[in-house]
């Protein structure tokens, strides 16, 4: 909305423009996977080559060299190619935080130089955003970029906000064909990412992590009891989650 309270409608049209192609990118993915799946193809490799040719056409007779009316075979190419010609200067740092899929997409490719970065990113998201962001479907290939950036980057203090990450990501559609999807070294960061969890966890339910003894007999008894009861609940969803990430 303009400073004058009439609406932008470029940035509407761009808005829009943005999040149909990002459906259309979805559909064009799903239908590769599902086409892939079916062929029982040999590897992850061909697999994942598959996926992203998704927006790639087969040339037809009329696209024969010599022809007069040569078309394009592939749509991107030409996109691409506009782009880097107009040199368009990313910032570092985001303005806002993404608001849809396409926005993510963006930002996550574009502006966001390293792990570090995107790991701070999914954080200030926070697992209810993210998981209201990919509703519809998660990416081909970010959930193992996200794995793996948690993986590496995740300090006691984050616990529980990673252990949010990875429970709206576990409701998104198709999650586990995305599971099923990822490759070894990035079930290796999964696996990687549940250890370091679960040792955050026993270290946080020890025996004396929390400050302060209670006044008197009662509290302390009523302490413990809700102190079990929490951990007895994250163990719970701490052994789903691994269910549902696949690991052992």
């Amino acid at each position: 909305m303009e400073a004058d309270g009439a609406l932008d409608l470029g940035a509407l049209h761009r808005e829009l423009r943005a999040a149909l192609a990002a459906d259309e990118k979805h559909a064009r993915e799903d239908e590769a996977k599902f086409r892939a799946v079916r062929q029982r193809v040999a590897s992850y490799e061909e697999f994942r080559d598959i996926v992203l040719a998704s927006h790639l056409k087969p040339l037809e007779k009329k696209d024969k060299m010599g022809n007069k009316r040569n078309v394009l075979w592939n749509p991107c190419a030409g996109h691409t190619k506009g782009q880097q010609a107009g040199d368009v200067e990313i910032p570092q740092e985001l303005d806002q935080l993404p608001g849809t899929s396409a926005e993510f997409y963006r930002d996550w490719r574009r502006c966001l130089k390293s792990r570090k970065e995107k790991y701070q990113l999914l954080l200030k998201l926070e697992g209810k955003a993210l998981g209201r962001i990919f509703q519809a479907d998660l990416g081909f290939g970010l959930l193992g970029e996200f794995l793996a950036v948690l993986a590496e980057n995740i300090c006691h203090e984050d616990r529980d906000a990673v252990l949010q990450i990875l429970q709206s990501l576990s409701g998104t559609k198709h999650f586990g064909l995305n599971v099923d999807l990822l490759s070894e070294s990035e079930k290796e960061c999964t696996r990687d990412l549940f250890r370091k969890l679960q040792s955050m966890s026993r270290d946080y339910w020890t025996p004396g992590h929390f400050s302060g003894p209670a006044s008197c007999k009662a509290e302390r008894e009523a302490h413990l009891t809700d102190t079990s009861l929490q951990k007895e609940a994250e163990e719970r969803i701490m052994m789903e989650l691994m269910k549902c990430y696949q690991v052992s």
